[in-house]
């Protein structure tokens, strides 16, 4: 067995360890905004951004230590807005300087003329009515993965983007990482030939799916102000720990294990393989019963795993199958890994940590690469031709990596749209990439598509029961026009209504 000290391990941060290593000062700072400094267009050498940030809590934590802790120092906290006075208390008394709101749409009102950019980290089913509402007011915009909660969402804040002419960045930070352009550079170097197939996968959901809203009514917490939370969302009841991080596993709210690390996982090949909208996509999933009964059929939750086969047309023409699989499900074990080797531990975010969180896996004529989540820890197969690949450096390197994606961000608002690159723009990449990675969902929310109807057993007499039209079929894309073309009940997950009072979303 080949040891693991020979596979090239460059230590990064892991997502978990994101939260925990940053350190913030506490000591207040005067925001003089740089439309007081120089009026309307003033730029200096040395301005800075200032940021609004909607979500205090979670990966919005991250985000903001982060911008806090940019090497320039050129990015300033101004204003924060959460829901839950809980995620909030510990954000306000790091930054004592920055004014607080509950509600998003009052800061925006107030203040739009004191920030330069907004990031948001919040629930999924929020994160398009908040992000389009600051492109309308020309604000750079920073927007945790995925960038919505329907398809129909991510193409129009693409478009807005577009439109608005800000800078924007996704927040898989993975799209940053040396690990990609190492991957690019092998790639274009042939070492693994022409790629045929890609498995992605994860250990994801580590929140409860597959199961049934619970019955119980507790008293909303006092500190959670429950109608800003739902926001979009239908009126629906409080339930025990949904606030802050069970909503994911709820389709209302979240969107599930593929949405949480989808773009972080299919990124790479998305990215690297230059690919656009699938053609078709299909697949399966746990936890939906396949009879004539109804037990075991949750549709507002999603499943504990699934797997789901994305087709693509590449630039050659050759048609590319893209594997997605999580809950536990994993691809067939590969050759190249001996038989009582943890596959996972070897392949995946952080060799030889127990850290799995995801993986992809490219098969090519010539051989196989696998990487972490967000491109990180890249590694021929077998592991014994890492020591001696001498690839030569071509593109260049983010300053952090993973750490730099924030920072990129920063630097590329101050310079203005289309003076900068960044790594995840709306546009011609996280647009794409979220729309592909929601129509794994539209997927597995059709697979709960139920028809009532009854049979005569000749045991059990007249059943009455449901049938699946939804299930196990290859449902045609067409992603141009945002359509499933051979089965229409499908489309009905492409846009959601919003609730009474929260608008349409439109550019």
């Amino acid at each position: 067995m080949e040891k693991r000290k020979n596979i090239p391990v460059k230590k990064t941060t892991t997502r978990k360890e994101f939260i925990k290593k940053a350190a913030i000062a506490t000591a207040g700072f005067y925001i003089i905004p740089r439309f007081v400094l120089g009026g309307k267009g003033y730029t200096a050498p040395s301005d800075k951004l200032y940021i609004a940030a909607v979500g205090c809590g979670g990966e919005a934590e991250n985000d903001i230590h982060h911008y806090a802790n940019a090497p320039k120092k050129n990015a300033v906290v101004a204003f924060l807005c959460d829901v839950d006075a809980r995620q909030a208390e510990p954000r306000k008394k790091e930054f004592p300087s920055a004014k607080f709101y509950h509600d998003w749409r009052e800061m925006f009102e107030k203040e739009s003329k004191n920030f330069d950019a907004v990031t948001v980290a919040i629930p999924d089913h929020n994160h398009a009515i908040v992000g389009l509402s600051a492109m309308k007011l020309n604000k750079h915009l920073y927007l945790q993965k995925p960038l919505t909660h329907d398809i129909y969402e991510a193409r129009v804040i693409t478009e807005a983007a577009k439109k608005y002419k800000v800078v924007t960045q996704m927040g898989d930070q993975g799209a940053s990482c040396d690990g990609m352009r190492v991957m690019r550079e092998w790639f274009e170097a042939g070492l693994i030939g022409e790629i045929e197939k890609v498995y992605c996968w994860t250990d994801r959901p580590v929140w409860p799916q597959g199961i049934s809203w619970p019955k119980e009514r507790p008293a909303i917490p006092k500190e959670l102000k429950w109608d800003l939370w739902l926001g979009t969302a239908q009126q629906t009841d409080y339930i025990d720990n949904l606030v802050p991080f069970n909503w994911r596993g709820w389709w209302q709210f979240g969107t599930g294990a593929l949405g949480d690390m989808g773009c972080h996982i299919m990124g790479p090949p998305f990215k690297l393989l230059g690919l656009g909208y699938p053609t078709d996509v299909s697949g399966s999933a746990s936890t939906v019963y396949n009879g004539i009964f109804k037990e075991g059929i949750y549709p507002e939750s999603g499943p504990v795993s699934s797997s789901i086969k994305f087709q693509f047309k590449q630039r050659s023409g050759k048609d590319l199958d893209l594997y997605w699989m999580d809950g536990g499900i994993t691809p067939a074990r590969i050759a190249e890994i001996e038989p009582d080797v943890n596959m996972n531990d070897v392949l995946g975010d952080f060799p030889g940590e127990n850290d799995f969180e995801g993986c992809t896996l490219f098969i090519g004529t010539k051989g196989k690469v696998s990487c972490g989540w967000g491109g990180s820890h890249p590694k021929l197969l077998p592991l014994s031709l890492n020591k001696d690949v001498h690839i030569p450096e071509k593109y260049p390197r983010v300053q952090g990596g993973m750490d730099g994606h924030w920072w990129q961000w920063v630097d590329a608002s101050i310079a203005g749209y289309g003076k900068m690159e960044v790594d995840s723009p709306f546009e011609g990449y996280a647009g794409p990439l979220t729309e592909t990675v929601l129509l794994g969902n539209l997927l597995l929310r059709s697979f709960n598509l139920q028809e009532k109807i009854s049979r005569k057993d000749p045991v059990y007499g007249t059943m009455e029961g449901f049938k699946f039209n939804g299930r196990y079929l290859d449902f045609k894309w067409d992603g141009e026009n945002m359509k499933v073309t051979n089965f229409e009940a499908a489309n009905q997950f492409i846009k959601r209504e919003y609730r009474k009072g929260w608008g349409e979303l439109k550019i």
